[in-house]
């Protein structure tokens, strides 16, 4: 009977199965912050686009740390939150099993990008497309029919989420289909709920009307896709000795004779990456509006910047719409959708209470191609001096 020669934990975790692909390329918000009905009404999450990285220099401000009044340079992501849009609301009654889907009411007026969302095949669908529906609405005035509805949802909803759309048409990304997501409202009554969600309709809700700076929130969203790994790259197993017949980047054995298969718990090649995630305290350093150009200017550093570094985030570009700045690595590629939450915890902790934003002294906007030695345009002409090629086309 063999046995091993050394004791050793299992590589990677079983907590993470299956490792498939993900159905879905939006996360999905599997649970919402619990409701206090003494707060006012407010929204939970929001949604935005990962443009890229660069790193800010900020002092500690935690006593008791030995990193307490110095200096540290930390890895920062940039999400660009254009303003989304609500247009509709859904009410939720609490059963036994679980919550149930009560009523659905829609706003009167849709624009193109989230109704092709409903839509297989746009091209024929967009003359009559959302036609009928919106005719319930005159006027921005919802007809008997939808206030009676709505009169449901107050009456008998316990959870009322409304449902709203990302203007993905402000972006210079190639896809024209808006990314459409329910979200909770939380604080007050029911019927408070449904007043608040009536009043967005059609309007644009800002990522800075949802979060603050130096908040703690949650990340939800799909990984970057690897494809096909082997098993060492996938769960981390240890290579067998150089001189292994057939290569080494695998598993000496997969399990004992009986049971006569293999079990589930055994490290294998296969999909890697491309996963639903959620991933927890990202701390806001900063929230910046659509149009400033001074937003990346500290105390420390006066000069005047925007958060695009020189030549644009490689493989996304100029940041053109609001944005926010969280610690730390978001998951998935440039370009994917990301879905932010408010926490699911209070938290009291000297490191979660930290005012960063207030500590924050200079953020890098050199180039990301490369070894970036300037931080503006206007510094590298400066060094430069007059170049032939200026001179040249304007002289032209």
């Amino acid at each position: 009977m063999s046995h091993r020669k050394f004791e050793a934990p299992r590589h990677g975790s079983l907590g993470f199965l299956p490792k498939k692909r993900c159905r879905h390329h939006r996360g999905r918000i599997r649970a919402f912050p619990r409701d206090d009905a003494s707060k006012q009404p407010h929204l939970t999450a929001f949604a935005g686009y990962k443009a890229g990285c660069t790193h800010v220099l900020r002092e500690v401000q935690r006593p008791g740390s030995k990193l307490n009044k110095k200096e540290v340079t930390e890895a920062v992501t940039v999400l660009e939150t254009p303003p989304m849009v609500v247009v509709g609301l859904v009410g939720y009654v609490a059963t036994p099993r679980g919550l149930r889907t009560l009523t659905t009411v829609f706003a009167g007026h849709l624009s193109v990008e989230v109704k092709r969302r409903f839509y297989k095949n746009f091209y024929r669908s967009r003359k009559k497309a959302y036609s009928k529906y919106a005719k319930k609405w005159s006027d921005s005035v919802p007809n008997q029919d939808i206030e009676q509805e709505l009169n449901r949802m107050r009456n008998y909803c316990s959870v009322i989420r409304v449902l709203a759309h990302t203007q993905i048409g402000r972006l210079n990304l190639r896809q024209k289909k808006a990314h459409l997501m329910e979200i909770q409202v939380n604080g007050g009554t029911a019927a408070e709920k449904v007043d608040f969600g009536l009043g967005l309709f059609e309007k644009e809700v800002a990522s800075n009307t949802v979060f603050n700076e130096n908040e703690l929130i949650d990340c939800i969203g799909v990984t970057k896709g690897n494809g096909f790994e082997g098993v060492t790259t996938r769960w981390g197993t240890t290579r067998l000795p150089r001189k292994t017949h057939k290569g080494l980047r695998k598993v000496a054995c997969i399990g004992a004779w009986h049971p006569a298969r293999v079990s589930f718990t055994v490290a294998r090649a296969g999909q890697n990456g491309y996963h639903h995630r959620t991933h927890v305290n990202y701390k806001v350093y900063k929230l910046g509006a659509s149009g400033d150009e001074g937003s990346c200017t500290t105390q420390q550093d006066l000069t005047v910047k925007s958060i695009t570094p020189m030549g644009g985030f490689p493989h996304y570009g100029i940041i053109t719409q609001d944005w926010m700045m969280l610690k730390g690595a978001v998951q998935g590629p440039k370009k994917r959708v990301v879905v932010l939450r408010k926490s699911l915890l209070t938290h009291t902790s000297r490191k979660a209470l930290e005012p960063v934003s207030e500590l924050i002294k200079f953020i890098d906007t050199s180039s990301k191609f490369g070894h970036g030695r300037f931080q503006t345009a206007e510094e590298k002409d400066r060094f430069m001096g007059p170049l032939a090629r200026r001179s040249r086309a304007a002289a032209e």
